[in-house]
């Protein structure tokens, strides 16, 4: 078997904005670097920032599909973000030092009825993932051009919010993985489980509109998940490009 990373992400904030990184260095026990590093609470929520929380807990593309539309790039020296949308101006801040200009500049795009977002919730050295353990997803191309012939449309990879994409690959070829070690670059990283997906994936990425039916997609193989939960075991350096070797 020969993989090869295809394509990193990170989505330093959770369900708003995605970015394409060439190279990132993973740290054992943790979640990707500056991957939903920040988080989104409304006016409901129960999470004070002490610990990890519930996805319910925060603004999400399942309930606001136009926050899927959003593209992040993050300045980390400076933990600068800079996003864009479609139908927003062009913002840059320091979250944590303006989390009223961010609050302001996303409530546009909080569906009509949905709570409305009320602050920003940075847990220290833990990405508020949805898994419950700090966590590192792993897709394959070949299963996401699967589903995209499945629904006759070219997807966007953007659709699943994956952080490390792997090509070389049969469909599925994944689910086959649980409780095994990948190694790229100089990291190594244990599968845990199997992604279940909900509504999130609904939504065009270009858009920001539900538009493709991509649940009942997967339903037709007995399922509704897509990619792989890991945990790093070994911190290293992982660029696009570098080879997975499975063990």
């Amino acid at each position: 078997m020969t993989a090869q990373v295809t394509a990193l992400y990170r989505y330093p904030i959770k369900s708003v904005g995605s970015e394409a990184v060439e190279a990132v260095t993973l740290i054992k026990g943790q979640t990707m670097p500056w991957d939903r590093t920040w988080a989104i609470a409304h006016e409901h929520s129960k999470a004070d920032g002490t610990a990890w929380d519930r996805c319910l807990n925060f603004l999400r593309v399942a309930s606001s599909p136009a926050l899927a539309a959003v593209r992040a790039t993050l300045d980390e020296g400076r933990e600068k973000l800079t996003l864009r949308h479609p139908d927003r101006p062009e913002l840059t801040i320091r979250p944590d030092d303006a989390p009223q200009d961010l609050i302001d500049w996303l409530a546009p795009l909080v569906a009509e009825g949905r709570a409305q977002p009320t602050g920003i919730v940075r847990v220290p050295n833990r990405g508020m993932t949805d898994t419950k353990f700090p966590s590192v997803s792993v897709a394959n191309m070949a299963s996401h051009r699967a589903v995209s012939q499945k629904l006759g449309h070219d997807l966007s990879t953007l659709r699943w919010r994956s952080n490390i994409w792997l090509g070389g690959l049969a469909p599925w070829e994944e689910f086959d993985w649980e409780n095994r070690t990948l190694h790229i670059g100089g990291a190594q990283l244990k599968v845990t489980e199997r992604i279940e997906r909900c509504l999130n994936v609904q939504a065009s990425p270009e858009t920001g509109r539900r538009d493709i039916d991509v649940l009942a997609a997967l339903d037709t193989w007995g399922h509704q998940d897509f990619s792989m939960a890991a945990i790093v075991t070994e911190g290293g350096e992982i660029r696009v490009g570098d080879q997975m070797e499975l063990a």
